[in-house]
């Protein structure tokens, strides 16, 4: 028998070969008939309970139909489903949650540099005041104090008003300046707390003591402050924009498609299998339409940030404005003196001296009591401590440097988030699609956006409401605010051009075949950042330390347990192959 099946070789070497045939069958049949992989794989998902032993040919399901038997069940569905909305919304989380340690880090690092540079400028003007007027200084330094105080709450977002503030300053300054250098023989304890006092301060404005250097330091001081402020908030709005991301509600279609495209192969066995890149990227913009609709509002935004971190510290504006303030005290000082006469004949005519009371009652704030704000200031009054100001302007450059550089990073982030979901896809060989095994994916990939979906074929998405609406709506008002305010931003040109040696891509569009899309991001979105492992620092590793697996990778390939069934599998399918080609060989 063996003879005429296998006449060119002896009766052993027939035996082995159809013993390997035998085998190969037997376990590639066991193989078929169990669902051990699938049950492995669902332990990260749902109870093992609901996992069948074997297929089942009569399974009612929703999502995962295919003809032939199944590894799934309804009640697997639904613990798919509970899984694909918990694991995408951590990895779009993952994402967010670097961009929001990077804007969250140069909130505080900012207002740290605003605080030492304010703190640095009080220092100098009171130590002017101590070493070249000290017959106002006691007076003046409660004033100064409180000056500094308003300019430090401005700048952490309150509502104060930079030239309203030094207005006060000067109006409070002047009767300290009118009985201690123009009038030094008048008692000025008495003067400054009558009605006399009121009546300086309330004239001051108008009769003008200090000549413009009032006006010009109040015009220099909200300039320069009012763009650090808005860059502060603009910060503070990033915050708001990407804590609106995290928790995108994901509608039913798309889990539907979430859960086919990321565990209805489990139900054929296919464990290992990835899913094609052009569907994976169908999903996940049909799943994160009204996300991406953020992406031209985002990238306003960035645009709008650079500028105003162009804008503060340009050519040291913010710190030659805020150490400028000594000088301009120091000139209006001089300027009062130089013209005491004149001022003191006016004062005569105003106030009404000869009768010791004054024509006009109405000051506009109580007197500064010098005890509670001396004690309340946040600035130390001798700058001794202080850093030097080279210093100070070397760290506001690097931390303007670093921080543009890092902000580029995250220019196009609403437009390539689906791409960064989808990094884990497999273009490079056979591949999972909506039906089952391919190739490759033959469906036309479709842009980001909610109108590029209408011909999207893996996610039908409706016109519901977005849950990122009102961010968006708050983010496009916040944009036109700041143009508004600083019309000068739009004569600066863009980050690129001033010398960051990137140029920014335009957002993903729609196309027809899957390679177009994909490479759309090329540019600088290719160095958008893996999300950070907890504890490290964003984007490095210490040292010694090795760059560790990304623990936020979406989970559409499951490696759990599957290694020695696959590894079995792949030696089985070789041995009969092998065993087909000897087989063929010896009978023909």
């Amino acid at each position: 028998m063996s003879r005429g099946i296998c006449p060119r070789v002896n009766s052993v070497g027939c035996f082995w070969i159809l013993s390997l045939l035998t085998f190969a069958v037997k376990v590639i049949d066991v193989d078929t008939y169990s669902c051990y992989e699938v049950r492995t794989a669902f332990q990260q998902v749902g109870p093992l309970n609901r996992v069948p032993e074997t297929p089942v040919t009569d399974a009612d399901l929703l999502f995962c139909k295919h003809q032939g038997p199944s590894c799934c069940t309804r009640k697997m569905e639904e613990s798919y489903q509970f899984a694909v909305k918990r694991e995408t919304l951590h990895n779009i989380q993952a994402y967010t949650h670097e961009i929001k340690h990077v804007i969250a880090f140069h909130v505080d690092a900012f207002q740290d540099m605003f605080q030492s540079l304010l703190s640095f400028s009080q220092g100098h003007l009171s130590s002017l005041l101590e070493g070249s007027f000290p017959s106002l200084s006691q007076q003046a330094l409660p004033h100064v104090n409180q000056l500094f105080s308003s300019l430090s709450l401005y700048l952490r977002g309150g509502n104060v008003s930079v030239e309203g503030e030094v207005h006060h300053f000067f109006n409070n300054l002047f009767p300290l300046a009118y009985t201690r250098l123009i009038n030094p023989g008048v008692e000025g304890s008495i003067m400054v707390g009558s009605k006399m006092g009121d009546c300086l301060r309330m004239i001051r404005p108008d009769i003008n003591p200090f000549g413009n250097h009032a006006v010009v330091m109040a015009q220099k001081l909200a300039g320069a402050l009012g763009v650090g402020r808005q860059l502060g908030l603009a910060l503070e709005e990033g915050l708001v924009v990407m804590n609106a991301t995290e928790y995108a509600r994901l509608s039913k279609e798309c889990v539907k498609s979430l859960v086919k495209m990321m565990y209805c192969s489990h139900c054929r066995g296919l464990t290992l299998i990835k899913p094609c890149g052009g569907y994976c990227l169908n999903v996940m913009r049909g799943c994160l339409a009204c996300v991406s609709e953020l992406d031209q509002p985002w990238r306003r935004y960035t645009r709008l940030v650079e500028k105003l971190t162009h804008a503060m510290a340009e050519q040291h504006s913010l710190e030659l404005a805020m150490l400028g303030v000594r000088g301009h005290v120091n000139d209006a000082l001089l300027y009062t003196e130089l013209h005491g006469p004149l001022i003191t004949a006016t004062v005569d005519k105003v106030c009404d001296l000869s009768t010791g009371e004054a024509t006009h009652m109405h000051p506009t704030r109580p007197e500064v009591k010098a005890s509670t704000l001396t004690l309340s200031s946040p600035f130390p009054s001798s700058p001794s401590s202080h850093p030097s100001l080279e210093e100070l302007q070397g760290q506001l450059g690097h931390l303007k440097r670093y921080f543009l550089n890092t902000l580029d990073r995250y220019k196009s982030f609403f437009g390539m988030l689906p791409e960064l979901l989808c990094e884990v896809a497999n273009d490079e060989s056979t591949c999972w699609s909506r039906d089952g095994v391919v190739k490759s994916y033959t469906g036309r990939v479709v842009g980001n956006g909610l109108y590029a979906q209408r011909n999207n074929p893996e996610v039908k998405v409706r016109n519901v409401e977005c849950t990122v609406a009102e961010a968006k709506e708050r983010l496009e008002n916040f944009n036109t605010d700041t143009e508004e305010m600083f019309p000068e931003l739009a004569e600066m040109d863009d980050w690129e051009e001033l010398g960051s040696g990137k140029r920014e891509e335009g957002s993903t569009t729609e196309c027809d075949d899957e390679d177009g899309c994909q490479a759309s991001g090329d540019g600088q979105d290719k160095h958008l950042p893996e999300p950070s492992s907890a504890g490290k620092p964003l984007g490095k590793h210490p040292e010694g330390d090795s760059p560790q697996e990304n623990p936020y990778k979406p989970p559409l390939v499951k490696m759990i347990g599957g290694s020695s069934s696959a590894s079995w599998t792949q030696c089985c399918s070789l041995a009969l192959l092998f065993a087909g080609l000897c087989l063929q060989w010896i009978l023909f």
